[in-house]
């Protein structure tokens, strides 16, 4: 008999920066079991969002597509149903599919029921368009295939937990693509509050903070307390739905994987959580285990959201479509030479219209002038924003643009941005340089970052 294809169980958090997690350094103890999965499995080291932002986010992963090609590049556009999502490719491999949780990818006007050609291909649904709008801590309600309201008990996390369960058991005869989608650790809109679990707050409120929030604050002293109880429970989760795939006996035969859309600035670069294109706010957790990813250590190159679709495909043994903009990490888990991008790219809305380019050592970032990110989904004419030297300014408190000193590190950069805009689908734009500062005595070439 052919060998049986791998399960997959998609778990994604929201708004979770990457520090939260032992393995990057954050002294709580708040994600034992996620440190465990990454040092047991495979620890994508730098990893992060190509869209900081909740809806263009969710597009990009369910797709392989950066926003301006899946047409989800703020948030409010619903994913067309032309859109082929990873729901689409699983179910055609034989595999059945399910949705659970937060989808913020249907009709905008409707934050509670997603109609059938709007769920990108789900077969099984439980789910909510927007789950912040229409639950709270310990009120969840989501709706089934017929659009039925269900009503769950428990904290949020736990009840969307109880179900994934529920539906991992239903299913274990047959290889799933199960895909659950926790509003937490993102705040509760009408409240502004992250509403931890019963005695959470307390535990953590006045703890440590990462090194960015204690020199900029922003609401973080107000929010932590909650925001890493959240953590704490999604952790909790996670070591709740292995221990199930484990006791059913299919563990060894699922793969499993952890992430978050975009992680949290506590209103430290920008009026909000998010949607810049600081650390903070793109970079991200995740760890992949199961099949094909045992071992695989540590993955220091940068890997990007739009990557993880054609990876779990390809790890599947599906077919990746040539269309998809991401690529499979499969090579560098295997130890493989392969012409690995030097930067990731990364497009942000709401907040501007902004485009950037993380490389190993540096942060490069354009706006367009006097535009909202929500009026068009790109621009013309940017002007740079932001460079940062993450090797000697890890947490971006020095922005070294129009410096120059750095004119020809920048123009280098902005050559490699308009390569990546290109390589999305996007026009090249005229970008103006910052307004030229004082010199500053130190001077870094642009080939030694390459070097690092």
């Amino acid at each position: 008999m052919p060998e049986r294809r791998p399960n997959v169980l998609f778990v994604l958090t929201d708004q979770q920066r990457w520090d939260t997690t032992g393995v990057h350094g954050n002294p709580l103890d708040l994600t034992p079991n996620f440190d465990r999965m990454a040092r047991q499995g495979t620890h994508l080291y730098h990893m992060f969002t190509c869209q900081p932002v909740c809806a263009p986010a969710r597009a990009c992963l369910q797709t392989g597509l950066y926003a301006t090609e899946n047409g989800v590049w703020r948030n409010g556009i619903a994913l067309g149903t032309q859109q082929r999502t990873l729901a689409h490719h699983f179910q055609e491999a034989g595999y059945a599919t399910g949705y659970i949780g937060k989808w913020h990818l249907g009709d905008p006007a409707v934050p509670d029921t997603v109609d059938e050609p709007l769920r990108g291909g789900y077969q099984y649904w439980l789910a909510a368009n927007m789950l912040e709008f229409t639950s709270d801590a310990y009120q969840t309600t989501l709706f089934d295939n017929d659009n039925q309201p269900v009503k769950l008990p428990g904290y949020r996390v736990d009840a969307l937990t109880d179900a994934a369960i529920r539906y991992v058991d239903q299913h274990q005869a047959n290889p799933f693509f199960l895909f659950v989608s926790y509003l937490e650790p993102h705040f509760q809109n009408r409240r502004d509050h992250y509403p931890a679990p019963t005695g959470y707050e307390e535990k953590y409120t006045g703890r440590w903070l990462p090194p960015d929030l204690a020199a900029l604050g922003g609401t973080s002293h107000q929010h932590i307390g909650g925001y890493y109880g959240m953590v704490k429970r999604l952790d909790e989760a996670l070591g709740r739905l292995l221990d199930a795939l484990k006791s059913l006996g299919i563990l060894e035969n699922t793969i499993v994987v952890f992430t978050t859309d975009h992680g949290n600035h506590f209103k430290t670069r920008n009026a909000e959580y998010k949607r810049s294109c600081h650390e903070s706010s793109i970079r991200i957790p995740c760890a992949i285990s199961g099949p094909g990813f045992e071992a695989g250590g540590q993955i220091q190159q940068l890997v990007n959201l739009v990557d993880l679709p054609p990876t779990l495909l390809a790890a599947a043994g599906i077919p990746v479509p040539a269309v998809m903009q991401g690529h499979s990490i499969l090579p560098l888990v295997n130890h493989q030479k392969v012409d690995w991008d030097q930067e990731i790219f990364i497009q942000i809305s709401e907040s501007q219209i902004g485009r950037a380019i993380r490389t190993r050592r540096w942060k490069y970032s354009v706006a367009a002038e006097n535009m909202s990110g929500a009026s068009l989904p790109g621009a013309e004419r940017y002007q740079e924003e932001y460079l940062y030297d993450l090797e000697s300014d890890p947490y971006e408190m020095v922005n070294l643009a129009g410096l120059t000193s750095h004119r020809e590190l920048a123009n280098q950069l902005c050559a490699r941005l308009i390569q990546r805009m290109l390589a999305a689908g996007e026009a090249a734009p005229r970008i103006e340089p910052a307004p030229e500062r004082p010199a500053n005595p130190q001077r870094f070439l642009f080939s030694d970052e390459i070097k690092l």
